[in-house]
Formats: structure tokens, sequence, C-alpha cells
């Protein structure tokens, strides 16, 4: 007679194997899907060891039709202790299921690669149909935050950010996110999640709180008169800084106040802006000492961030000085977010929005469509909930803030919109992603972002480009169970120069060993060198040679092309060759194709 298992237990690390993990495999996760073909041991057993991460206690084994271990449970029990001894185990046979299947208890103590190998030998059985975890389900609840059900931006069906379907895998936990903004008003809803930051603003004039740079990141407002900050009307603080903070790391499930993306990651605050606005140079700084560089005067940051958020900007294009301390800051590792902008304007006019190696965010509305102020273009990465409160104050995006009209006053919560408010959305989702796996670069996590969205359920004139962010898709494609990571990348790095006012130039990739047609969000990374960029007309070429409008010319006056487009091309056949075609249809500037990329 079998020893009865302890009543409480400790649960068991197994993973939930999904049908990416098993595809190709001899198992299926069909209830009556026989296994097609056997595979090597050793790929049985990577694909068993790659699928150990999430808690179960018991495997679920389905045997094909014609096995006794399917009808018998004498026959399941003893597979199971055979199985055990194999992997060196105690397994035990509970009961048959419903559907016919066995459910098998692993034991206790069991460790990661202790299950791995419990499920390689039942995946090696050629009679088993398939092998799955006895998951451990939790109620679906909502956080218990007073004002949760105020927040449509993440969870309504129509534009909401689907946030809570990545609760489940991941919180923010491990991830620093550095605001670049105002600086940060105490409040009890954020206090928690808050680690040191910094003052960056030099100028007294600015930062109106009495010095220059300090250790002290308080926002003290940054209200001016009518006449102040050449403005006719005069305006109250806006506390600014802490609503983006409360989008991305609000305290949740404390029964008070708003729900964060990322409520487990920490924020490091770091004040940039103050009366009238911030200086490049400022901002330079902080964007360097937040990913762990060097900035004289200013002591080593012992909370280095992996993901930046910019709620910022003004006219004019890129400068190379901002866009060197981005190039760095990506170098070190950190994912830099930016708001494309409000002028409802092509965002390659803005900066930080037109810089290379971020994530630029458009802003959408509470019906999924670009909101009336957003700005837009082929800078524009991806897009997120931002709000409109012209339709009614609670179509914005609510936070935390303080109710002081000039310096601080007691801790309140508000309806903003902006791109301001979308852009910490996907900061909060890049935090997301970084905890879900931690060894994701900047590029993969901005690639799982674009590659996961959902098609905009409204219109975008201009592009919003790779859609509405899906933090659960996302965040399920990093943790290995399910969506896409981005696939493989294909690069054309060989130099194309592009005629002033001449004939079209094309560059070409030969994509191969790519198995049916092209995915639907298909990422066209163009890196082009111009003086003039209003001048070039873009279009991806497909194999069978049906073109793909990847940028018009226009009166954008900016110089290069450095950016990454989404196409639909799941008509078309994945291998062949592709094409890049640019041409300069005015004259007077010229310029060069540097480089190139297809990501599937």
């Amino acid at each position: 007679m079998r020893t009865p298992r302890p009543a409480r237990r400790k649960l068991i690390s197994v993973a939930a194997i999904s049908a990416t993990l098993l595809a190709g495999t001899a198992t299926s996760l069909a209830l009556a899907g026989p296994a097609t073909a056997k595979v090597p041991a050793e790929q049985t057993a990577k694909t068993a060891a790659a699928a150990v991460s999430a808690p179960a206690e018991r495997l679920i084994v389905g045997y094909k039709s014609g096995a006794t271990e399917a009808k018998s449970n004498k026959a399941a029990s003893a597979d199971a202790e055979a199985k055990g001894k194999e992997a060196g185990e105690s397994l035990d046979f509970q009961r048959r299921l419903g559907t016919g299947a066995a459910l098998v208890d692993l034991g206790e103590q069991l460790s990661k690669a202790d299950v791995a190998d419990v499920v390689a030998e039942y995946q090696a059985d050629p009679q088993v149909a398939y092998v799955v975890p006895d998951r451990l389900n939790k109620p679906q609840a909502d956080p218990n935050d007073t004002e949760y059900s105020k927040q449509w931006d993440l969870f309504e069906t129509t534009a909401g950010m689907r946030v809570p379907g990545a609760w489940d895998t991941a919180t923010g936990s491990g991830v620093t996110v550095a605001v670049i903004d105002t600086g940060y008003v105490t409040h009890s809803d954020l206090a928690a999640n808050i680690v040191a930051g910094y003052d960056f603003i030099s100028d007294t004039a600015v930062s109106v709180d009495g010095n220059g740079r300090d250790s002290n990141p308080a926002d003290p407002g940054d209200w001016y008169a009518a006449g102040e900050c050449e403005q006719t009307t005069g305006s109250s603080s806006s506390w600014h800084g802490t609503h983006v903070a409360g989008t991305i790391a609000a305290v949740t499930n404390n029964s008070k106040g708003v729900a964060g993306i990322a409520y487990n990651a920490k924020i490091s605050p770091l004040r940039v802006l103050g009366k009238c606005g911030g200086y490049d140079s400022d901002i330079i700084d902080a964007i360097t000492w937040a990913s762990g560089g060097t900035v004289s005067g200013v002591p080593a940051n012992a909370n280095v961030a992996k993901v930046i958020n910019m709620s910022l900007g003004g006219g004019g294009a890129c400068t190379t000085a901002t866009q060197t301390a981005i190039n760095n800051a990506v170098g070190r590792g950190t994912t830099v977010v930016v708001a494309a902008g409000n002028s409802n304007a092509n965002a390659a006019n803005y900066s930080p929005a037109s810089c290379g190696n971020v994530i630029s965010v458009a802003a959408l509305n509470r019906t999924g469509a670009k909101a009336s102020y957003s700005n837009f273009g082929s800078v524009v990465d991806i897009a997120a909930p931002g709000g409109q409160t012209s339709t009614g104050t609670a179509n914005g995006i609510l936070s935390t803030l303080n109710s002081g009209t000039q310096g601080p006053g007691s801790e309140s919560y508000a309806y903003y919109q902006g791109t301001s408010m979308a852009a910490p959305h996907i900061a909060g989702l890049a935090a997301l992603a970084k905890s879900a796996n931690s060894t994701l670069t900047p590029a993969q996590i901005e690639s799982a972002i674009k590659t996961n969205s959902r098609a905009l359920p409204g219109a975008c004139s201009g592009g919003c480009g790779a859609g509405l962010a899906d933090a659960a898709k996302t965040v399920q494609a990093v943790s290995g169970s399910g969506g896409s990571t981005g696939g493989t990348t294909f690069t054309s790095t060989t130099a194309v120069s592009i005629p002033d006012a001449g004939s079209a130039v094309e560059s070409s990739i030969a994509v191969t060993g790519r198995t049916g047609n092209a995915p639907s969000a298909l990422q066209v990374g163009v890196d082009i060198t111009h003086t003039y960029r209003g001048d070039l007309v873009i279009d991806l070429v497909a194999p069978d040679g049906t073109a793909y409008r990847l940028k018009s010319s226009g009166s954008d006056s900016a110089d290069n092309v450095n950016t990454t487009y989404t196409v639909d091309a799941s008509s078309e056949t994945a291998n062949g060759t592709w094409k890049l075609r640019v041409q300069d249809v005015a004259s007077a500037d010229t310029g060069t194709i540097n480089s190139w990329k297809l990501t599937f």
C-alpha cells in the first residue's frame, strides 16, 4: 500500500508547456492528437528543460488510444513508477481524468532539473500523446485599488492595453525606471516604490528651489504667471512627473488609489523640467546618469535604470548631442521610451520623438483612434492610451497628483491627457518585459512590444507605429509562454548612394530558411543618411515584385531616416529576395542607404 502524501505541500516548479515549446516534438497539446514523429532524446530533454518555469505539482499524461495505459489504471501506475525510476524520482499515479488522461503526482522537493527529466521521459515515449503540467490556477480578481475601475487604459476591451493579463507573469520586480521629468512630490500611493534620484536642473531660474543640482529631486512646482514663459496666461503647477510615475508604478493592491502597470518596479525621479521647461544639457546628463554613465560633479548612481521614460519634448529634429546620450544609454542596456509630442504634427520634427534608438509613443483616445493632439509619422514606433478629456474628463488617464496650485498641497488623483501619458504605459510595459526576462536587450524589448501589438481599433492618419501595445501578449512572448519575440533578422550593411533628383536605387536582402508567408507585422528597419529626408520616397519590394510604400515625399526638412516600419506582408512568401527601393524626387540634397533589416 502506498504511503499517503501530506495534505499540505510545497508547490513544485514546473513549466506551463506551451504549444510553442512543444511544436515539432513527439507530443501534442490536443487531447486526442497523436504524435507524428519521435524526436531525438537530446532535443526532447532540451525542450523539457526549457519548459520548467511555472508552478505545478502534478503532470497530466495523455496516452494514445491504442496504448494499454490509456485504459488500464494498473498499467498507467506501473508506467509512472517506471518513468520515475528512469528519472531517479518517485512518481505516483493518482487517478483517471474524465478525458481519459492520467494524473501523475511528482512527489515533493523536486528541482527544476528533476522535473525536466520526468517530462523528458514521457515526451520520449511513442505511446504518449501529450504531457502537460497540472497547473495551479488563481482567481483573476481585479486589484483592490479604489480607483482601479476608472483606469480604462489598463483593461478595457476596445482601447485598453490588456495589462491585467501580464500580471500573472510579471509585475516589474527587479527593474528600476528613471522618470526624467519635473521630479516627484510625495504621494502615499507611490512612496513605497520611490528610490533615490537626482535634481539635474543647473539654472536656478528654472529650478525655483533656490539651488542648482543636488540629490533632492523633489518637485517644488512649475507654475508661472501671465507673461512668463512666453505665455499670455499663467498656469498652475502640473506635478507632471508624479502623474507619469503613478502610471508606471503606483503601489497596487493597497486598497487605495490607482494601480501601476509595473507595480513592483522602482521609480528613480530625475528632475530636469522646472519653470518654463528644461534644457537639453540637463536632460542629456540625466539620460547618462540614469543608465549608469558618469556625470562630472554628480555621485555615481546606485539605482541604475533599465528603462528611461521621457514624457517631454520640443520643436526641431533630434540633435547629435541628444542622440549620442541616448545611444550610450541603450549601449549600456537601458531602454529609452519617449513621447511623440502633442502638436498633431509629424513627430519627425520634434525631439526626442525623432531620435533613433528610442521607442517613440503616440497617444490613442478611449475609442482606440489617434488622439486629436497626438503627433504621428514614420518615426512613431507604437501607440498606447493617452486619453482625450475633451470628450469627457473620465476619458483621460487617471494617476497620482497633488492639489497644490503653486507649491505642494495635499496628495490627489487627476485625469490628464497627452503623449506624456501614453509613453509611461510603454515604459511600464518595458519594465514588465525586463522583469519577465532579465536577459532582454533594449532592441529585443522594442521588437517584442511591436511584434505583439494589435491593430488599432480606430483610425490614425499619418502613422501610429506598429499598433496598440498589448501587455499580456508581449509579456507572454518574452517569458516563452506565447506571442512572438520578433523572430529572425536579416540585414544588409552594403552602402548604396542615393542620387540627387535621380532614379530609384535598390538594396537587396536574400531571405532563406523561413517557412510559409511573411508575418502580418513584418518589421523593416531603415538607416538612411540624407540632408533633407522630405525628398525621399521609400518602398519595400517583396520577392514577387509587390511594392509596399513605407514613406512618401513631403516637406519634412529634417536629416536622415532612422526608424522601423511595420508592414502587413502576410500575403507574401517569406523566402526570396526582398528589396528596399529609395528615390530622391527633388534636387539639392543627397544621401546613402547605410543599412536596413527585416525581422520576421
